[in-house]
């Protein structure tokens, strides 16, 4: 018998999304499927475990709608399953008078997006973050932490509960489609269903190619590279702290964060990387480096950005280039008091044209639904997002 929908990812979003088809459709045969052999193991395992509340997204964007309301279901969702989690708060720091006027435009899009904000002075900061440098901060009282693959492994545990197939292990190989239904050619054999829903993440143009259709922008992934403090230095920062955001990038910058654990990050950079799964500098993929240099839109990119690239670079294979992009916000941080942390790898849509594609971005048809842009905030408003593409399947 045929499923009704088949989940390819086992990410966050791909779980969180048949978490909500079987809330709301109690009777749907649903599989799971990921080619890893535990549940969360790319991006959702690798990222800074940092709750969102809405602060830089353009009011009206899918990010604004969901990382608010997305926020709020996260951290219900921890306290109803026993999973660690902190309203910790967070400051974002303009360190120099040049970047006051974006501090302000994020002023106002928090504002309008319905996120709590306080303006502080340097001595206001002073008394939130003693130890960091700036002239002006907003603090945003509802950002926190979690950890995103502990909620990950509480999403499979209830699907298992709930009847779910869960096929961890299993890699999708091909697609053939029937007049009444998909066949999906997987690993461990085909898997007939109705509907399939796309989460691939790092591979999800991959998955829409093998679906047939042409994705309307592919995947670069960047790796993000972290250290960790000594246990002596990780009580230089209380909670969260952010630089103010270069405009251009959908990136955060070098960033503090007081991980649930109570240990110190700091990170992440943003490394084109070599490789999907590029955690690391050794991992090469001739198939992805030529899809780079045939890529019009990544070449495009890459002459228009090539500078700030060099520089993300530098940082990563110079350590006292990036300690210098943290002292920035952390004065006192040396380079002996940092350790290199896990790194995680993001996948990141580019256009057609070279540009960075800022907001979600999902794509359907008759039988598909491809989740093709899912960056941060996509672990705090997943749950949002799987609700939002159980109605798309349910409308269909």
């Amino acid at each position: 018998m045929a499923n009704d929908v088949t989940i390819i990812g086992g990410g966050i979003v791909g779980l969180a999304t048949a978490h909500a088809l079987i809330e709301q459709q109690p009777g749907l045969r649903i599989t799971v499927l990921d080619k890893e052999r535990h549940w969360g193991a790319h991006q959702t395992g690798h990222n800074s475990g940092v709750i969102h509340s809405g602060l830089y997204y353009p009011p009206g964007s899918t990010k604004a709608r969901f990382a608010r309301a997305g926020g709020e279901a996260m951290y219900r969702f921890c306290a109803d399953h026993g999973i660690p989690v902190r309203r910790t708060g967070k400051v974002v720091v303009a360190t120099s008078p040049d970047q006051l006027d974006r501090l302000a435009e994020l002023h106002r899009r928090g504002t309008a997006n319905g996120v709590a904000v306080t303006e502080l002075d340097r001595a206001g900061l002073r008394e939130r973050e003693p130890n960091v440098a700036g002239i002006r901060a907003l603090e945003v009282p509802d950002a926190g932490i979690t950890d995103f693959a502990e909620v990950a492994r509480k999403l499979a545990q209830l699907l298992a509960e709930r009847g779910v197939d869960l096929r961890s292990g299993t890699e999708l190989l091909g697609v053939r489609q029937d007049p009444a239904q998909l066949v999906l050619l997987t690993s461990d054999g085909e898997i007939r269903t109705r509907r399939a829903v796309n989460c691939a993440g790092l591979h999800s143009d991959a998955v829409a190619e093998l679906a047939g259709t042409t994705p309307p922008a592919r995947v670069l992934p960047f790796r993000g590279e972290y250290y960790e403090t000594t246990s002596f230095t990780r009580d230089l920062v209380n909670a969260l702290v952010y630089p103010v955001p270069d405009p251009a990038f959908p990136f955060l910058g070098v960033h503090l964060t007081r991980m649930i654990d109570g240990g110190l990050h700091i990170g992440p950079n943003a490394v084109p990387a070599l490789a999907r799964e590029g955690y690391r500098w050794g991992a090469i993929s001739p198939e992805h480096l030529r899809r780079l240099v045939r890529d019009p839109g990544l070449r495009v990119l890459a002459k228009k950005y090539w500078r700030t690239g060099a520089a993300e670079i530098a940082r990563s294979a110079v350590k006292p280039l990036f300690v210098r992009a943290a002292q920035r916000l952390l004065p006192g941080l040396r380079g002996h008091d940092l350790l290199r942390s896990e790194a995680g790898v993001r996948a990141q849509a580019v256009a057609p044209d070279g540009t960075l594609v800022d907001d979600f971005l999902v794509v359907q048809d008759s039988r598909w639904v491809h989740v093709l842009n899912a960056p941060s905030p996509a672990a705090t408003a997943s749950l949002l997002i799987g609700r939002d593409i159980a109605e798309r399947l349910a409308k269909d």
